[in-house]
């Protein structure tokens, strides 16, 4: 009972992280309509820019103190992704109003491109490391319940809180704020939007600052595990599964297919994967989005889209 437990834990807490890689699709989704396949390099490039700003910060300006460093060069990176955001909203989108999806599909696909060439270029292309302070060490948990307590990675346990906070904050912010209210106005439907008066621009600024952060988070949470590396901007292709399963316009709904896909990699590498061989884990998780999309298409938290004729 106890392996089976740590296995899931440990899914789990690799779930909320995959939840805050589908963030940025969820936001962008909600906004636009559209699938941004951009996100895995904005997790990429926000990863780039805070691990190469805080080296760069104690060399200008002399500063000491890591975590201070480490503050300033979110600060920076955060601001970076708002320009980012900004820059997508003046050059690309605004000309792109009440184009088909296709075309807005598209788009999202080139500025995924520009941002990895302008991301190896200022940032450099070799591996870099974000040291945040989280610990490394495994411990050992409920000792009192299990023989020897369950191994748990408390740095799995510090993301998995900032995943839930993250996910929290922008449940409030969609549901609560008048500004959350427009943005699922113009997801709904772009010119109806405009004609009562919503900010079109406005709002595609907003919530490309909003995922850009989402995606800083997340870089800076993987990159503290793994690294900073391109490869990075593949796990915009582990969290297509967690869309699927929690729906496209749901916030709620990332964080709960994020916990369903992690949980179903790692219980089904450690007990199905003796029997099928290795590699299920990279697998698994899109033959189970597919069953799913085969019974309910729009996810478990999706709106279910009917057309009238």
């Amino acid at each position: 009972m106890g392996f089976f437990l740590e296995t899931l834990i440990s899914g789990l807490m690799t779930g909320m992280l995959y939840a805050l890689v589908a963030l940025g699709f969820v936001l962008i989704f909600k906004a636009s309509g559209v699938f941004n396949f951009a996100q895995g390099v904005m997790v990429l490039f926000a990863a780039l820019a805070m691990a190469r700003f805080a080296e760069w910060i104690p060399q200008w300006t002399g500063i000491e103190s890591k975590v201070l460093a480490n503050v300033l060069a979110f600060i920076g990176a955060a601001l970076l992704m708002f320009l980012v955001a900004w820059l997508i909203e003046r050059l690309a989108l605004r000309h792109l109003v009440n184009q088909s999806e296709t075309t807005l599909l598209m788009a999202t696909l080139g500025i995924a491109y520009f941002l990895e060439g302008v991301g190896q270029t200022v940032f450099g292309g070799d591996i870099y490391k974000i040291d945040i302070g989280m610990p490394k060490d495994p411990m050992f948990i409920l000792g009192s319940v299990f023989d020897g307590g369950l191994l748990v990675d408390p740095e799995d346990l510090i993301a998995a809180a900032i995943a839930a906070a993250l996910v929290a904050l922008l449940a409030l912010f969609f549901q609560k704020t008048t500004t959350g209210r427009a943005l699922r106005a113009v997801a709904d439907d772009h010119q109806a939007a405009q004609s009562v008066g919503i900010p079109l621009s406005r709002i595609w600024v907003i919530v490309w600052c909003v995922a850009g952060v989402a995606a800083l988070v997340a870089g800076m949470v993987w990159g503290s595990k793994l690294g900073v590396q391109f490869s990075l901007s593949t796990l915009a292709l582990r969290a297509l599964p967690v869309v699927i399963l929690g729906g496209l316009t749901s916030v709620p709904g990332a964080i709960v297919g994020g916990l369903i896909i992690g949980a179903s990699e790692k219980l089904s590498e450690v007990f199905l994967g003796p029997y099928v061989g290795g590699g299920i884990e990279i697998w698994f998780a899109y033959v189970l989005a597919l069953v799913f999309l085969l019974f309910r298409p729009q996810g478990l938290f999706g709106e279910k889209i009917i057309d009238r004729v």
